[in-house]
C-alpha cells in the first residue's frame, strides 16, 4: 500500500528576528504550475518587503528553491531540507522577510529560514495520503454514538450518515483494519450490527499517532 504525506492545509507563522519580520506561508499543491501560481501570488501581496524566498516539492516531480537575493544556501535550501526530514511532499513555502536593518549572519539566516518553514508546516498540519476502505454499518439510535466513537478509536473517517428507521453510519478505514473493526462492531452489538465493506477510495487525513513516522 501506497502512502505518502502533504500538508493539511494552508498554514501561516511569522516571527521576529533581530527586527526583521519573517513570515511563512505553506500550502499544499498538486503540480508545478499550481506551486509556481503560488509563488506569483506571494511575491505580489508582499511586494514591498526585501525577500521573498521559496521552495516546493512535488510527489514524482519537480524539486526547486530560491534565496532570492539571501546569501546562498541560507535561505531556499535550508526551506527545502524541513520538508524532506519530514517526508512532506506536495508542498509549497514561501518565507517573507522584512529586514529589520540588523544583519543576522549566515547562520542566523539558515535558523530564521528553517524555523519559519517549521513554523508555518506545524500551522498546517500533516496528513497521510492512503488507500481506505469505504464500510458501511446500520445500527439503532442507540449505538449510534458509540459505533461513531469505534470508528474514531481506529482512527478512521466519518462520512454523512443517512437517518431512517436506523443509522447507517459510512466511514472509512484503513485497509489493515477492517477485520478488527468488523470484529469490534459484531462484539459490540451483540451481533445484531454487520460491517460491509462498499468501496474504496485514495485520500489525506491528518496523521495521528499510530502512523507511520
Amino acid at each position: 500500500m501506497t502512502e505518502y504525506l502533504i500538508p493539511t492545509g494552508p498554514g501561516e507563522a511569522e516571527f521576529e528576528e533581530k527586527r526583521s519580520r519573517f513570515l511563512g506561508h505553506v500550502l499544499p499543491v498538486d503540480s508545478e504550475s499550481e506551486a509556481r501560481a503560488h509563488i506569483e501570488t506571494m511575491k505580489k501581496r508582499y511586494h514591498d518587503a526585501r525577500h521573498n524566498c521559496w521552495c516546493y516539492l512535488i510527489r514524482n516531480g519537480a524539486v526547486r528553491y530560491s534565496d532570492d537575493g539571501e546569501p546562498q544556501g541560507t535561505a531556499g535550501q535550508p526551506m527545502l531540507e524541513v520538508f524532506q526530514r519530514e517526508g512532506v511532499t506536495n508542498v509549497c513555502c514561501v518565507v517573507t522577510r522584512y529586514f529589520g536593518g540588523i544583519l543576522l549572519g549566515a547562520g542566523g539566516l539558515l535558523r530564521a529560514y528553517t524555523r519559519s518553514a517549521k513554523d508555518a508546516l506545524d500551522a498546517a498540519g500533516i496528513s497521510v495520503v492512503r488507500r481506505w476502505v469505504e464500510v458501511s454499518v446500520t445500527c439503532p439510535y442507540s449505538l449510534f454514538e458509540r459505533i461513531k466513537l469505534e470508528v474514531e478509536s481506529f482512527s478512521g473517517l466519518l462520512e454523512e450518515p443517512v437517518f431512517s428507521s436506523d443509522v447507517t453510519i459510512r466511514a472509512l478505514l484503513s485497509e489493515g483494519q477492517v477485520d478488527d473493526f468488523s470484529r469490534r462492531i459484531t462484539e459490540l452489538s451483540a451481533g445484531s450490527c454487520s460491517v460491509a465493506a462498499i468501496g474504496e477510495a485514495f485520500r489525506g487525513a491528518p496523521r495521528s499517532k499510530t502512523d507511520f513516522r
